[in-house]
């Protein structure tokens, strides 16, 4: 009895090995047919939550990062005051050199008045020794007189159609023209 216990218990262990080996290859088999069948879904799955996951962690670390940044500007009062101070100093700076531009502007503008004045005192006095009040531009007396001579005079003839204007509708004689009726007893 003990061979045939013996051989039982050899039968049952070898047949206990042999069970697990095609439940093995059936789920080895079920495996491989999903990845036949959903594997390119599978991939880009995959590569998609490892994406949102890179952002998500990009955003947490700059959300830590700011912070961080934060609590030592809390923790330390001498660096919003340094900051301040460097503030307020680019202000200065940034006012002092408007005010420089705005006395530079307001200077061209009381020279350009003087300017003006004085003309117009030139002008009276030239009115006054009796001396023409204009301005000579050109210097040359000979293309004054030859510019002259070029222009031509203007004629005494009347317009064509004096008075016409084509937007109006008022024609230049019988002929006028105006669309026709609209509707269904329009042609015939």
């Amino acid at each position: 009895m003990e061979e045939k216990s013996g051989s039982v218990l050899c039968s049952a262990g070898s047949g206990a090995m042999a069970e697990p080996e095609p439940e093995v290859a059936r789920g080895l088999t079920q495996v491989l047919n999903i990845l036949s069948e959903y594997g390119w879904y599978i991939l880009f799955s995959c590569i998609a939550v490892y994406y949102i996951l890179q952002r998500i962690k990009s955003v947490l670390q700059s959300r830590s990062h700011k912070q961080t940044q934060a609590s030592e500007a809390q923790l330390e009062p001498s660096l919003i005051m340094r900051r301040q101070e460097a503030m307020d100093a680019a202000r200065h700076r940034m006012q002092q050199e408007l005010d420089a531009q705005a006395a530079k502007y307001r200077e061209k503008q009381k020279e350009i008045e003087e300017e003006k004045r004085r003309e117009k005192i030139e002008a009276w006095e030239n009115m006054q020794e009796g001396k023409s009040s204009r301005k000579r531009t050109n210097m040359h007396p000979e293309s004054e007189s030859s510019t002259s001579s070029a222009t031509k005079p203007k004629s005494d003839k009347k317009p064509l159609r004096g008075g016409f204007n084509p937007l109006t509708g008022d024609g230049g004689g019988s002929c006028s023209w105006r669309p026709g009726r609209r509707g269904p007893s329009a042609g015939a």
